[in-house]
């Protein structure tokens, strides 16, 4: 199975993630990563690595890149990651024996959320579908995020990807401003009955941020984890508040939308 797969990888500035998620995709006949036009050490890290082959486009949205790179890609399946998902030896070698001649169309993969290295006991973030075959996938954009749709029967493997991003903070306070955006915007122009249930308590606006911090930090346990722990907490609630400040401009008739 792993020679019919070839990885998708989306890069802007991972220098402190790329190498160590490279590592792990060393049995990887072909990586292929759509690079944003990286101004760090993302593109020299990524060239050490024989079975990396690096096209570059300007991002536009999460999708438009994705598609972008599946148009680059011949093999019968794809393996779509980020640049700080780094693959757990039984995750590759369950891949590794799944047979080809599976009726499934896509199988998608549980986090486990690591601060530093360190793996924290909980977090939000969902199981998303990763590999899937190639033939008819095709990338939408959800919010600030953006998922694959196919048709056909998709199931959920037992091994973990470990998302551990490095990057500094003002980087992620960055990309969370940004990604405020996007969130608002959808959460504003999508009827109310095809929200889900978090969503719609987002739209409450006020509530939403501390809600997330007792959720993330009781509900969780995330208290248990000691300064990564709330690290994790503070992180997810200070995102919260941002999108409540974004939807309250709306509310509040603030004119004009800062550009994604």
């Amino acid at each position: 199975m792993l020679d019919e797969i070839t990885v998708l990888l989306l890069t802007y500035n991972e220098a402190p993630n790329i190498g160590r998620t490279l590592e792990k995709l060393r049995w990887a006949h072909r990586v292929l990563i759509v690079d944003s036009f990286s101004t760090d050490e993302t593109i020299a890290i990524a060239g050490r690595f024989p079975n990396v082959e690096i096209v570059q486009r300007r991002f536009d949205s999460f999708a438009r890149q994705c598609n972008f790179g599946l148009e680059h890609i011949r093999s019968s399946w794809v393996l779509s990651l980020d640049a700080d998902y780094i693959l757990s030896d039984d995750l590759i070698s369950e891949i590794a024996n799944l047979a080809n001649s599976d009726a499934a169309q896509a199988f998608s993969v549980r986090f486990r959320y690591c601060i530093r290295g360190k793996t924290l006991r909980a977090s939000l973030y969902p199981p998303r579908t990763v590999l899937y075959r190639k033939d008819g996938a095709r990338y939408q954009d959800d919010g600030h995020g953006h998922r694959v749709s196919m048709s056909g029967e998709a199931k959920t493997l037992s091994g973990y990807i470990d998302h551990d991003d490095r990057k500094t903070f003002d980087r992620w306070l960055s990309e969370q401003t940004r990604y405020s955006i996007a969130e608002a915007r959808k959460l504003r122009e999508t009827p109310p009955a095809r929200l889900n249930f978090a969503d719609r308590l987002r739209c409450w606006v006020v509530p939403a941020p501390f809600l997330m911090f007792f959720y993330t930090l009781f509900v969780k346990g995330l208290i248990l984890d000691g300064w990564r722990g709330w690290y994790y907490v503070l992180q997810r609630t200070l995102a919260e508040t941002v999108l409540s400040l974004r939807l309250m401009e709306a509310r509040l008739g603030v004119r004009g939308e800062p550009e994604l």
